[in-house]
């Protein structure tokens, strides 16, 4: 199963766009899935605000795995760290328009009344996987590109 058919099964079975993306990378970045969907849990609809998109910052949880700094001696990893975050969040606007949900879903769904817009519209059923696949998508460009560059 592909990076892609996971993250967008987990959607469908009611995980967040940020558990979802975040988990179909998990042993990938050397952690169990269980793990990873706990890590992402507190991050889909926009950190529950409407802020960057759950599935961006799932991405952004898989490149920071993959290649996050982890030593303040290695200011070459911090640089690295900072051009795969730019490139996740410049794409993921680039080919969906923002990086934002509430801009995405064109609704605020930190209240109740954007969850009923959202729901009503069926954005979560059928516009948000878009983003699980988007994002998704984009990571594994940067992936292949990160390791290339290596």
């Amino acid at each position: 199963m592909t990076h892609k058919e996971k993250a967008l099964e987990l959607y469908k079975q009611g995980f967040l766009c940020s558990q979802a993306v975040f988990a179909a990378f998990s042993e990938d970045c050397g952690m169990t899935p269980e793990m990873a969907l706990q890590i992402g849990a507190c991050f889909g609809s926009g950190m529950r605000k409407g802020e960057v998109c759950g599935s961006c910052s799932g991405g952004l949880m898989v490149l920071g795995a993959l290649y996050g700094q982890d030593d303040t001696a290695d200011p070459a990893a911090r640089q690295r760290s900072n051009e795969v975050n730019d490139k996740m969040m410049d794409r993921f606007a680039s080919v969906l328009g923002s990086c934002l949900c509430r801009d995405l879903l064109g609704c605020d769904i930190s209240t109740p009344e954007g969850v009923a817009y959202a729901r009503e519209r069926r954005l979560f059923s059928e516009y948000c996987p878009e983003t699980v696949a988007a994002a998704v998508d984009i990571v594994e460009e940067i992936i292949r590109e990160t390791d290339t560059d290596r």
